[in-house]
């Protein structure tokens, strides 16, 4: 809510300073912009030639399935009591991500409209201040009381929803290797010496020392574009295995495995060949030359390799697929048959054909027959 808050308050005074018409706020950005009326149009980026196009594909590819592939997002919904209520946060997640998209637009073309590209570049090489710029520039300016808090304020919500988006994998991932791998290593092997709390501390510690190093790296690096490669990552990995298991009534635990190794080990390794990392200025090493393939993005190629990855694991397996289960996870996300009944800590049974009570049946024992379950959840002792 604070982010949405921050982007709906600058779009409104972004809208504002140019008298609400947002016709003359993308001819001030094109006029400021050094490039004119190109400026406006399609392809000034990821059109000069064929691999800039295909380039250009393959992020809108990662940027489309990588949404709906972000672990830390795909957790969220294991949070929900029933069906209903996680079809119902999904939407509102969609709306809030589909408004917050929105809003960029108009700040983007803002930054570029009063401020203009040079005062961005002077402030930070990367482009990534140009949003505390803005807020500076709507508040009053630099010196002003109003630009002053303005920008505070846009600073303090960049830090806590940094803050939280950087919590989100470690904690995905601690859980993931303590309730999942080290849970059913510990079942293989019996007891271990490690419990699971400090599995999921060294899981998060894993996980998080190495992406505090990278960052270190990447510090100079435009944010928005590092945001392209990880959702690169998390579309090769995740909507296969996701796509398979609610279509394909044969998908395996193999298959499963394969579509996700088969999709994220080449979007690592094309990552770490491609001009992200050498070969050019703007580079992550930019004195080295080690680039082999030649996209920024991997997902036109990971993705497809991830879906290609789970059909021959599924049908090279020898596990028995489970029908049964798969048709009772779509009756159960179609219907919410089976979900569990809000405030009650146990599995709920949808009701049984009502019975006629006996007349001499007790009021508990008819409120018992009347929908095959007590109405209300039973009290705790």
């Amino acid at each position: 809510m604070l982010l949405m808050s921050g982007t709906a308050t600058l779009t409104l005074l972004a809208l504002l300073r140019s008298s609400g018409d947002f016709g003359r706020m993308l001819s001030t950005a094109a006029a400021r912009s050094g490039h004119g009326l190109d400026f406006l149009d399609p392809g000034l980026r990821h059109g000069g030639d064929w691999t800039a196009r295909l380039d250009f594909i393959s992020l809108g590819l990662a940027l489309v399935l990588g949404t709906a592939g972000l672990p830390h997002i795909l957790s969220r919904l294991a949070t929900v009591p029933t069906a209903r209520a996680a079809r119902r946060s999904t939407v509102w997640a969609i709306g809030l991500i589909g408004g917050f998209h929105l809003t960029t637009i108009v700040i983007g073309f803002g930054a570029a409209a009063l401020l203009g590209p040079e005062a961005v570049r002077s402030s930070n090489a990367a482009g990534n201040t140009a949003v505390p710029l803005l807020a500076l520039g709507l508040g009053g300016g630099a010196g002003s009381t109003g630009g002053t808090v303005l920008s505070a304020v846009v600073a303090a919500v960049a830090f806590a929803t940094i803050r939280a988006v950087v919590a989100g994998p470690p904690l995905a991932s601690s859980a993931s290797v303590a309730h999942g791998l080290h849970a059913s290593l510990r079942r293989r092997e019996g007891a271990h010496r490690f419990g699971e709390v400090a599995v999921a501390r060294l899981a998060a510690a894993g996980t998080g020392v190495p992406a505090i190093g990278l960052s270190l790296l990447a510090r100079d690096l435009n944010v928005a574009f590092l945001v392209g490669l990880a959702f690169a990552v998390a579309a090769s990995a995740n909507p296969p295995v996701l796509l398979y298991t609610l279509f394909w009534r044969s998908f395996t635990t193999r298959g499963a495995v394969r579509a996700v190794y088969g999709g994220l080990v080449p979007a690592v390794l094309l990552v770490l060949v491609s001009p992200v990392e050498s070969g050019s200025p703007a580079s992550l090493l930019p004195g080295l030359d080690f680039q082999v393939f030649p996209l920024e993005n991997p997902g036109l190629v990971s993705v497809p390799l991830g879906f290609a990855s789970g059909w021959p694991g599924t049908v090279t397996s020898r596990e028995k697929p489970d029908e049964d289960g798969h048709a009772e996870a779509e009756v159960r996300s179609l219907t919410g048959a089976g979900a569990v009944r809000p405030g009650c800590g146990r599995r709920f049974t949808p009701p049984a054909p009502p019975r006629r009570p006996s007349a001499a049946a007790s009021p508990a024992s008819r409120r018992t027959t009347r929908g095959g379950a007590a109405a209300t959840c039973p009290r705790p002792r």
